[in-house]
């Protein structure tokens, strides 16, 4: 069954709660299993970490099946594994005593062969201080080249689609580096790529986002991607539609990350203010290309949904002045922004509500 593409936010968030939620849980309860099975204690725990702690990146990004009409379903199925890959292989390259780039590169290569059904098996560990996973990363690869196959026209996604996935694993290995090594090569690597009014960190930042990639393939699986489109979307989405949703995934993370000694990008800005003005100038930007692509509405929503989804979060309101960028990006993003993130706020609440309800049960 074909789903509409809505084109407001109501009928966005039904057809989402009922249809596209219920189905990342489903995929994300075979992974989970499947992560529960590696025999290696450290790789099961971050793989069972990176998805009980980033369930909402699939949520979120399941979002754009519904532009996959009859075939959402794949959509679904390629997001959440291609997610899971992501944000596991974050957890390790974190969480990695080596901090060696070669090491983290391998990793990544699986996030290019996720794009390349006729890619040949890879032994993604050769170089990571552990290595027993029971195939859980080839399966994840192996979940998406079998979308992938599917698609009517392989080379015109691909061609894309590499593209950004080489700019993420590219960042993933300059991020994760030793600590003194990490600007320079990130400041280093921006000279080359970036052609944009950009700093090295918000380049860094759009380089860091799966939304490109997702939505190259909801048109793929819907059969209207041809070169053209693909690159609009590319164009589209990089760098400001990206740049906003990893400098806001960066903004509530300021405290963890300051805890952890992880880089954030939100640090380097000069003040606050410049931060805040930087972030209204991303928001203007990715409004503006978003209504360049097909279903403009809905990639306006997406824009104004990452603003509600983000700035919903609880730790936002443990950032100082997070009511004055709220305001901002609020007035800038339209209203739409504001119901997506009451809608989130009142996620949270039900989804706590239960929780604590669960808890007092098994007492």
């Amino acid at each position: 069954m074909s789903i509409e593409v809505p084109s407001t936010p109501i009928p966005l968030m039904i057809t989402v709660y009922r249809k596209i939620f219920p189905a990342v849980r489903e995929e994300l309860a075979f992974w989970k299993q499947r992560a529960n099975e590696i025999p290696d204690q450290e790789l099961r725990y971050q793989a069972l970490a990176s998805m009980s702690e980033k369930e909402f990146h699939c949520q979120g990004g399941a979002v754009y099946a519904l532009l996959a009409g009859k075939r959402w379903r794949d959509c679904v199925r390629f997001i959440v594994a291609y997610q899971t890959i992501s944000d596991y292989l974050d957890n390790l390259c974190d969480r990695s005593t080596s901090l060696d780039a070669k090491s983290f590169a391998l990793l990544h290569t699986s996030m290019i062969d996720a794009h390349c059904p006729k890619s040949l098996p890879k032994d993604y560990y050769a170089l990571f201080e552990h290595k027993q996973d029971n195939g859980y990363l080839q399966q994840l690869v192996k979940t998406c080249n079998d979308i992938v196959r599917k698609l009517d026209d392989i080379p015109t996604y691909q061609e894309q689609a590499i593209k950004l996935a080489g700019l993420y694993s590219d960042l993933q290995v300059h991020k994760h580096v030793i600590h003194e090594e990490r600007v320079p090569r990130l400041t280093k690597w921006s000279n080359v790529k970036n052609v944009y009014p950009l700093a090295w960190y918000e380049f860094s930042a759009a380089a860091g986002s799966t939304l490109g990639v997702f939505c190259l393939m909801a048109y793929s699986l819907a059969g209207r991607l041809y070169r053209k489109l693909a690159d609009e979307i590319v164009t589209a989405y990089f760098p400001y539609i990206q740049g906003l949703h990893i400098l806001l995934d960066y903004y509530i993370d300021q405290q963890e990350d300051k805890e952890e000694a992880d880089l954030n990008f939100c640090s380097y800005y000069k003040n606050e203010s410049i931060m805040h003005e930087r972030f209204k100038y991303f928001c203007e930007q990715a409004k503006l290309y978003a209504v360049t692509i097909p279903n403009s509405k809905f990639h306006v929503m997406v824009v104004q949904g990452l603003i509600g989804l983000y700035l919903g979060d609880n730790k936002v309101g443990h950032i100082p002045n997070s009511k004055r960028l709220k305001r901002l990006l609020f007035q800038t993003a339209g209203y739409p922004a504001i119901f997506f993130h009451r809608n989130t706020r009142m996620y949270y609440f039900l989804k706590l509500f239960k929780l604590q309800r669960t808890a007092v049960t098994h007492k």
